[in-house]
């Protein structure tokens, strides 16, 4: 609870920053999926830690390590909202006032993330991607695993289930808005992927895992995952083909706005795809394991 609070408090702030879409993201991930899958988790460990007799000492000293190296690197860095900074003398001011000839949309967020940035952007999107595949192997699932039920507390009130009906139709409706309005204003493809994974697990949590992948399977779930990104990966090779960068969107069309509209739009999809695949797929892990160990009623 404390910890949800603590993403709609860091929502506030960055809406009073001005930054909307941080701010859409916290409130979907920090607010929405992460407390829920911690509670997921202590559900799956249960109260009480089981003591090793061994020490780690390796652990430690790889941990003690990473962190000495993460400081030297700060070290470098010009200070916090430094006006001398590069990103305030270079880069800022050119995203500013290049991004609406150059790229051709209002958000000039999503110019970042989406064309500016889009090999991170990238990047990104295949580490969520491996995340799930680590948690598919940490977990070991079968799929006969994963089609067993679970049984929440809130699976037998009529009233939430009722809700529940409700509420889901307006909120993928809200996530398609999100996915294709975020050229306009804010979102894109990372919140309209959460907020698409919250309907579904808000679906999941009243009427259980086994009548979710009557909706959404886990199959399904495991190619749609690879399928974003593999379709984000497919843009910057189309590009490069048509004799441009890779994720030059520029060169998908002879109109080089024209090139960056469809260019983002389609690596958005992709990125939507691929973190609602994995949200979901990493619930249905957490929530069957919970049901293996007879806690889920709990």
């Amino acid at each position: 609870m404390l910890s949800g609070i603590y993403g709609f408090l860091s929502a506030s702030f960055f809406v009073l920053m001005d930054a909307v879409d941080v701010a859409f993201t916290e409130a979907a991930v920090g607010s929405g999926i992460s407390p829920l899958l911690m509670l997921l988790t202590v559900a799956l460990v249960g109260r009480n830690e089981k003591h090793e007799s061994g020490k780690s000492i390796p652990a430690l000293v790889l941990v003690t390590i990473t962190g000495a190296l993460l400081i030297i690197g700060t070290l470098s860095m010009p200070e916090f909202g430094s006006a001398t900074a590069p990103a305030q003398t270079h880069v800022g001011p050119h995203y500013i006032e290049k991004s609406g000839s150059e790229i051709g949309i209002p958000n000039i967020v999503t110019s970042v993330l989406a064309s500016y940035r889009g090999f991170d952007t990238f990047g990104e999107v295949a580490v969520v991607f491996t995340a799930g595949i680590g948690v598919l192997s940490l977990l070991m699932l079968k799929s006969s695993t994963v089609q067993k039920p679970v049984v929440t507390s809130a699976h037998k009130h009529k009233v939430l289930r009722i809700v529940s009906k409700i509420l889901i139709p307006p909120i993928l409706l809200f996530a398609l808005y999100v996915q294709f309005h975020g050229d306009y204003g804010p979102g894109g493809g990372f919140q309209a992927g959460v907020i698409f994974a919250a309907a579904i697990i808000l679906y999941t949590m009243f009427f259980g895992v086994d009548i979710a992948q009557q909706v959404v399977s886990f199959a399904v779930l495991r190619v749609l995952a690879a399928f974003g990104v593999l379709l984000y990966g497919s843009v910057g090779l189309v590009s490069m083909l048509n004799g441009g960068d890779f994720l030059d969107y520029s060169a998908l069309a002879e109109n080089p706005i024209t090139g960056q509209h469809i260019g983002i739009i389609v690596i958005e999809l992709g990125v939507g795809i691929t973190v609602a695949a994995i949200m979901v797929m990493i619930f249905y892990c957490f929530a069957s394991q919970v049901n293996d160990t007879g806690e889920a009623g709990q």
